[in-house]
């Protein structure tokens, strides 16, 4: 299978630069992929598309204002980190720009000193293991100088960082957003609950790779980007039961999809765990967990467009994707949802 299969032709103007006012009134598309049929809704409709005896599993991780702007201690010249994952303590796996000027030794400072980074390895593929140095809490420090690490495709300044994080983000360790629950609002979870629809958490740590272009021609070649998770046992609980007793599981986000697909068993039941997973999932993919799915619209060619494409069929996910660029749907992060059902 071509990772050009997986193109389609999207306007530059349709990809969202800043999210809707209120979270829940960005638009929704439900598709129902036995039936093959398209309905154009509001986000706060879904609630008409759960059904009691269902289970809700989301993503709570919560991002970090991971990038980072500073000057390089010898010379002044300006220097841009983005954290990607902590290895231990202060020590940090970290993308930077501009590469050639951050060798081992190499020394930065962030606002006005108050953080100040050593350069202690080149790692495989260009990013650079690095040693942080502060005086107080780190997390603290990140929330003072350091800004949300938005897509490369947005270039507004986001004025509110909240609006970048989901109302449910609980564990910080995320360098991007699991942007299909930025649409639900506290009062939409609530009707949800009273409906009868269980609400469980997984927490998976999205990393940057999220982003990252296929650059393979063949799909089965491209190597996935691997992201920490963990499950715990009562959440494990809510999503066995519903499996037991008939309800659907309806994943929001592809990150929690991945979670459930990588930790259940020919059964479709999970069982708490942590771990990491680089797992790919294209058409041909047999679902072992979710039924359902809440999702955005992905970037032309990525394995997000991919994995919606395993769940309800590749001809009918493009075709859904050029319906809503007909009608106008905002693309992306802050973009509008779909509802695979």
């Amino acid at each position: 299978m071509k990772v050009a299969d997986f193109n389609y032709n999207l306007p530059e103007e349709l990809i969202a630069q800043v999210p809707i006012q209120k979270r829940d009134e960005s638009r929704l598309m439900i598709l129902n992929k036995e039936e093959k049929t398209i309905e154009h809704k509001v986000f706060k409709d879904i609630i008409d598309y759960l059904r009691p005896g269902d289970c809700l599993v989301r993503n709570n991780t919560k991002v970090i204002p991971a990038r980072l702007y500073g000057t390089k201690e010898q010379t002044g010249a300006n220097i841009e980190f983005l954290l990607l994952n902590r290895i231990e303590g202060d020590i940090w796996e970290v993308m930077v720009r501009p590469g050639k000027k951050l060798m081992p030794g190499a020394k930065v400072s962030f606002g006005d000193g108050i953080l100040k980074a050593e350069i202690t390895e080149k790692l495989d593929g260009g990013n650079r293991k690095v040693k942080f140095e502060y005086n107080g809490i780190f997390n603290e420090i990140l929330d003072q100088i350091g800004l949300m690490p938005l897509p490369p495709y947005i270039k507004e300044r986001l004025k509110e960082k909240d609006r970048y994080q989901t109302v449910y983000a609980k564990y910080e360790g995320s360098s991007a957003a699991p942007t299909a629950g930025l649409h639900f609002t506290d009062e939409l979870l609530e009707k949800i609950k009273e409906k009868g629809v269980d609400i469980a958490n997984v927490t998976l740590h999205v990393g940057i790779g999220t982003f990252r272009p296929v650059k393979v021609e063949n799909i089965e070649e491209h190597d996935m980007h691997s992201e920490h998770y963990y499950m715990k046992e009562e959440d494990c609980k809510k999503i066995n039961n519903a499996r037991k007793n008939g309800g659907r599981i309806i994943a929001v986000g592809t990150t929690s999809c991945r979670v459930l697909e990588s930790i259940a068993n020919e059964n479709g039941m999970v069982k708490e765990t942590e771990g990491d997973t680089n797992i790919f999932i294209y058409p041909g993919y047999k679902f072992k967990c979710i039924d359902g799915l809440i999702t955005n619209f992905h970037l032309p060619e990525s394995t997000l467009i991919m994995l919606v494409s395993a769940l309800a069929g590749k001809d009918y996910i493009m075709s859904a994707y050029e319906e809503a660029v007909k009608e106008k749907y905002r693309f992306f992060s802050f973009g509008d949802a779909m509802f695979i059902k």
